[in-house]
């Protein structure tokens, strides 16, 4: 069985892997970029690069955890015996990245338990954005960085202060549901970021450049090590269930009851529930 590792020693492996693998991504982008595959929809497409960048993380993580359990967004599941699993997502943002938009990142999760963000507990995460080189990291008990410096939620003083970032499904039905919650929503609070990397956009909390990040339909490797950080930087983290989908929001403390249930609210009233 591999040594025990602090939350610590975990995040200095899982930022030395998302280092090399966050140079592969940027060294592939500027050779350019071959769409490999579509998955949930047209627009939702894979890259070579993704499943490259994939394989090197897994292949490290192997060579330095071979008991750990692996859940990755191209190559799936790999079952270990030492109840840790790493949540990898090689290229958050891959539409971004087709793009050349520099929106997109390298995120590793390292918890304990299931690939499955309701039942996990958090041990490690680090995100880093490959064009611009800002590492985002954060351990258990010991507070999240960014660049080494720590990071702090901010604290708006009313929901209509808010700065919320969100996203969108690839599916049109998911969109168009997502709208109409919007809709309810741009209202009631400051204004809404769009990003398009659920990785960057909870880390995003974190750092206090907005205040609160809702999506419904996000999969656990969008979401697991950029959670860490939010978390770890005094986030709250909500998650529910409507009409089958997890609706996920990270925020700060200052607003999280009320902007959960708005949301909701708001999500009840759009799907009918």
């Amino acid at each position: 069985m591999p040594e025990l590792l602090t939350p610590s020693r975990f995040a200095d492996l899982a930022e030395s892997i998302a280092r090399d693998a966050a140079a592969l991504a940027a060294r592939r982008r500027s050779e350019g970029v071959e769409v490999a595959d579509r998955k949930s929809s047209i627009v939702d497409v894979v890259t070579a690069a993704d499943r490259e960048v994939e394989a090197l993380i897994r292949a490290r993580i192997a060579e330095a955890r071979p008991d750990d359990a692996f859940f990755g967004e191209e190559s799936g599941t790999g079952t270990g015996t030492s109840g840790i699993t790493w949540v990898v997502d090689p290229i958050d943002g891959t539409v971004n990245y087709l793009y050349g938009s520099t929106e997109y990142g390298v995120s590793i999760g390292v918890v304990r338990g299931p690939a499955d963000p309701a039942a996990w507990e958090p041990i490690a995460g680090v995100v880093v954005a490959p064009a611009t080189g800002v590492v985002y990291r954060a351990a258990v008990g010991e507070g999240a960085t960014r660049d080494g410096a720590p990071l702090h939620v901010g604290s708006p003083a009313s929901l209509a202060e808010t700065l919320l970032a969100t996203g969108f499904g690839y599916t049109a039905d998911r969109r168009r549901q997502q709208v109409s919650v919007l809709a309810g929503l741009i209202g009631e609070v400051r204004d809404i970021r769009r990003g398009g990397a659920a990785s960057l956009d909870c880390c995003a909390v974190g750092a206090g450049t907005v205040d609160a990040y809702y999506e419904r339909g996000i999969n656990p490797w969008d979401m697991a090590a950029g959670s860490i950080v939010a978390r770890e930087a005094g986030a709250e983290i909500r998650i529910w269930e409507a009409d089958g989908v997890r609706s996920f929001l990270f925020a700060s403390p200052a607003i999280a009851d009320d902007l959960s249930d708005l949301l909701r609210h708001l999500e009840a009233t759009v799907l009918g529930a």
